[in-house]
């Protein structure tokens, strides 16, 4: 299946210098192959008594020189093709000189033998497509009948002297030995071996044996159960591209084995070699089983995709195939992009590779088709697949619009369907969207070249307008729908404006779609809000059918990112600008805009919102309640908040998320329904938690006891800490106590720990109470980065009698739950050396880091930074009336130790503390207060100094300023 961007990108690389660089001259593969082979007989013929050092000093030497000649072919623009198979024909010359020198040590030593041996290539090889790092796959051919004994010689000589040879010069070589007998055995039980024997490829030995070898193979997979194996190519293929999301709009590609990859194109000749006995795409077409311009898209795409291959693996100086945002701008430049703004050259060469790897997708689907359509043919007679469809079409079953449906399949009744009535184009998806019908390979074909007749005029029509909106409001139904109407290209063409986000690249470091899928996406996860029945998507369900129009945020999911043309950047309001003039054509009801135009501009308003503020400060939600303005607003931004970010990526949303995303929607709605009676409410709540208190008659917890501790601490500690939480805490401060009573000095200053397990939210919470003092947090926040623990958030509070509770939620790396006994352990004696001995912990969190890999602490997933830099900003926030740091760097040991201890330096206490940290980047925010308590206000100076040391941390040249 295609997207239209194919047809707006893939000129590019036809006349565009930036897709296809101007080539030198360069000799035809032939010649090349002629002058290789003129090299390795001049630089490769050796005595019988040459030492092994020699032979392979000028094995490096030949191979050094010819692949220096390739590179330059590479770099001259040669296509994919040709240097993989220039590649291919170096290993072919390097091969058949050391096989012949093999022959002849051999025979020195045996020479009554009669064995002969054909050595074979397969594989990439075997297609005469191999890439500078790929791997060599070899094999030895001998005649049935001749028993192992009497060939275990020739096997060890040709070890000895050929792939010891190659392995010294670093080649990665898989080899194998087999009888023609064996090679039928193993292919007849493994349909990876029968794939591979496909493209085996004669490079030198006994021709004969080869050629007897090939024409009885040839026999075999014409007979021995075709159908068979393309079902099992199939199932392999919808294996193989689920793993990749089913989508070629990865902003990480694998060229080789994702959507749209080589891969692709492979299996479609490997299926049509098994069928039909073809060997290439231009056999296909002579077949008519590809018209002229699909084979010259198939082959176009292929080559490139080859050549963007060899260019990955040369600047990888490894076999990789995974093209990720740190290679793209290399791979961009030495594909011919030599725009100076980095991302604009990754932009345009992506779009290229998009629109290619489209092509490649698209056209091994309908060769997949076709192809299992024949398989089904009767056993005496081979029909052709147009035969099979017109036979099919004769069992008509019903008519609709034009169009038939056959099952749950609809197909056009002529071809002239749409020159009829153009605003077919939109209707046929609303047919299939209310007949649960899919469209049949010749409609989509239909469709697609039917593309130009979706006029302005179509566009503005009421009809279409309606099918449209029709679409978008069938609840659990759209993404389908939408998904095929993209990539048929007609979504492009009702909104022109949706073109500009097809194989967007999105320079954003947690994102793993193009814009376009990402919109997709989000869609397919209102799908689901809709329609699943797992508990998680239930609350969001419930919120949305407390509005007017629930099926409204599909339109609103549709053009959230649509301003991300223009930029990241500021995109949510450029696309509520951008959406006003859509949301007219399709003649959405004006008081409907206003809903769809706010929840775009503030799309992202509610993530940051929960990030970064204390949700337990009552006045954190009165601050939102202002922004939201009311509970419609808070709703569509509440469920679209969810399914923007599951549809981002599976792993950016967690339960820890959905718990401050839920807590800020709840609050929020009960500050916009209650209004001034939310502290009245609050303040009922607090007295209902102290009379149960009381009442559980908690040991060794007096009635004075709980009135001190509720009096003791602030109103907003009693918001979100449920009963148990409260009841822990008090115990705590009860043994606390104690200990001061009963111990020294020094004991006095002992913490008390509590550890418990969150399960339903994946986290363990800390619990940690003690006599409040200078630095606490940071020593804290240290001793549990020594001690091998994620902080996820941390809640600060203390009591007014001087005694502090400091929460903290924390997670083992790579496992959740904190599960060690022995990081538990360690956090306790590192707080007591802390916090008693006064010891400083930053000499061993340097001595850990050091331990570590450097690289993997320093590296990100986001290796084009630009658009994403380290920042400081501090800044009052009046609503709230706090002072707020906010900080995103890349993460390393200790970075919050050094952050937390820099503010303390500079004569501050953190109040709040949420810590995030997503693919490498910590992105953390504080809440601040003087220590010293009698200061009233916050010295704008002191401010300034605490920002510059906060800068020097992350990064050595400060980036913000600070707002007042």
């Amino acid at each position: 299946m295609a997207l239209n961007c194919s047809t707006r990108v893939l000129p590019c690389p036809l006349h565009v210098s930036a897709s296809k660089p101007t080539r030198s001259r360069s000799s035809p593969p032939e010649q090349m192959t002629s002058r290789i082979q003129k090299h390795a007989a001049r630089r490769l013929s050796f005595d019988l008594d040459a030492s092994k050092a020699k032979r392979l000093a000028a094995c490096k030497k030949f191979m050094r020189l010819e692949s220096e000649m390739i590179i330059m072919r590479q770099r001259a623009g040669d296509s994919g093709v040709k240097v993989a198979r220039m590649r291919s024909k170096l290993i072919d010359a390097l091969l058949t000189k050391l096989f012949a020198h093999c022959l002849n040590i051999y025979r020195r030593s045996h020479e009554d033998s009669e064995i002969t041996v054909a050595l074979i290539a397969l594989g990439g090889y075997g297609r005469t497509e191999l890439a500078p790092f790929s791997d060599i796959d070899l094999m030895f051919l001998y005649p049935t009948g001749i028993k192992a004994k009497k060939i275990r010689d020739l096997q060890q000589t040709m070890t000895d002297e050929i792939l010891y040879i190659l392995w010294d010069l670093g080649l990665k070589v898989g080899h194998s030995s087999r009888s023609v007998e064996e090679a039928f055995a193993e292919a007849r039980s493994d349909i990876q071996t029968m794939t591979a024997l496909l493209e085996a490829r004669f490079i030198t030995g006994d021709e004969h044996l080869y050629r007897s070898f090939s024409e009885a193979y040839r026999t075999f997979y014409l007979k021995d159960n075709p159908k068979a194996y393309i079902a099992k190519r199939l199932d392999d293929q919808a294996t193989r591209r689920g793993r990749f999301g089913n989508t070629v709009f990865l902003q990480e590609p694998d060229i080789k084995r994702g959507v749209g990859g080589l891969r692709d194109f492979q299996n479609a000749l490997w299926m049509a070699q098994v069928r039909l006995g073809t060997k290439t795409a231009e056999d296909l077409n002579a077949n008519n089983y590809l018209h002229k311009n699909e084979l010259r898209d198939f082959v176009r795409g292929y080559d490139y995709l080859l050549r963007v291959r060899n260019t990955l693996h040369y600047l990888s100086k490894r076999p990789n195939d995974l093209l990720n945002l740190e290679m793209q701008p290399k791979v961009a430049y030495q594909m011919g992009f030599k725009h100076r703004e980095l991302l604009t050259r990754v932009e345009q060469f992506m779009r290229i590779y998009y629109g290619h790897a489209q092509n490649i997708y698209r056209i091994s689907k309908l060769l997949e088709h076709r192809l299992a359509l024949t398989a089904l043919d009767a056993e005496d007679r081979k029909l052709s697949f147009r035969e099979v469809i017109r036979a099919r079409r004769m069992d008509r079953t019903k008519m609709v619009d034009g169009f038939v449906l056959r099952g749950r399949e609809l197909a056009y009744e002529n071809k002239k369907v749409f020159e009829e009535d153009p605003r077919r184009l939109i209707r046929i998806f609303r047919h299939a969207q209310v007949l649960n019908a899919s469209l049949d390979f010749d409609l989509e074909s239909l469709i697609r070249e039917s593309l130009p007749s979706i006029s302005q005029e179509v566009i503005s029509s009421s009809e279409a307008s309606r099918a449209f909106r029709s679409i978008l409001q069938t609840p659990g139904q759209v993404y389908p729908v939408l998904f095929q109407m993209h990539e048929l290209g007609v979504l492009g063409r009702i909104i022109p404006e949706w073109e500009r986000l097809t194989c967007l690249v999105q320079h954003e470091f947690y994102h793993r779609y193009t814009a376009d899928i990402h919109t997709l996406n989000t869609i397919r996860e209102l799908d689901l809000v809709f329609t699943s029945s797992e508990p998680i998507f239930q609350k969001y369900r419930e919120a949305l059918r407390h509005t007017e129009h629930p099926d409204l945020l599909y339109l609103v999911l549709l053009l959230h990112d649509i301003g991300k043309a223009d930029g990241i950047k500021n995109h949510a309001e450029a696309g509520a600008r951008i959406a006003e003039q859509i949301l007219a054509r399709l003649k959405i009801d004006p008081s409907i805009r206003e809903i769809v135009q706010y929840v775009i501009k503030n799309h992202l308003l509610m993530a940051r919102f929960w990030q970064k503020y204390d949700l337990d400060d009552p006045e954190t939600a009165k601050f939102f309640a202002r922004q939201t303005e009311n509970s419609t607003h808070l709703r569509f931004l509440y469920v679209h908040t969810f399914c923007d970010a599951r549809g981002t990526a599976s792993s950016l949303w967690n339960s820890y998320k959905d718990t401050l995303h839920t807590t800020l929607f709840r609050t929020t709605l009960e500050a916009l329904t209650l209004g001034p009676e939310v502290d009245r409410r609050h303040a009922e709540q607090r007295e209902m938690i102290r009379k149960e208190l009381i009442a559980r008659q908690i040991p060794d917890i007096s009635e004075e006891e709980i009135a001190a501790h509720f009096q003791l601490l602030p109103e907003r500690y009693f918001i979100h800490t449920d009963i148990d939480e409260i009841a822990l805490h008090l115990k705590m401060v009860n043994d606390l106590l104690k200990t001061i009573n009963q111990t020294d000095t020094l004991g006095a200053l002992q913490p008390v720990i509590d550890w418990k397990d969150d399960l339903d939210r994946g986290f363990t919470v800390v619990n940690v109470v003690t006599w409040d003092r200078a630095g606490l947090f940071y020593k804290l926040a240290g001793a549990l980065s020594v001690s091998g623990l994620s902080i996820l958030s941390a809640k600060v509070v203390s009591r007014s009698d001087h005694i502090a509770i400091d929460t903290f939620y924390v997670v083992e790396p790579g496992r959740g739950l904190v599960q060690s006994r022995a990081a538990m352990e360690k956090f306790q004696r590192t707080v007591d050396q802390a916090l008693v001995d006064h010891i400083d912990l930053y000499p061993e969190i340097q001595a850990q880091s050091k331990k570590l890999d450097s690289s993997l602490l320093r590296s990100t997933d986001n290796p084009l930074q630009s658009t994403f830099p380290a920042t400081v900003d501090v800044y009052h926030e009046l609503s709230l009336k706090r002072t707020i740091i906010e900080v995103q760097s890349p993460d390393h040991l200790g970075l919050l130790y050094l952050l937390a201890n820099s503010i303390f330096d500079h004569g501050f206490d953190i109040s709040f503390a949420r810590i995030n940290t997503e693919r490498g980047v910590a992105i953390d925010t504080f809440y601040i207060e003087n220590v010293d308590r009698n200061e009233s206000g916050i010295d704008t100076a002191k401010l300034m100094e605490l920002r510059e040391s906060l800068a020097q941390i992350i990064t050595r040249e400060p980036q913000e300023t600070v707002h007042f």
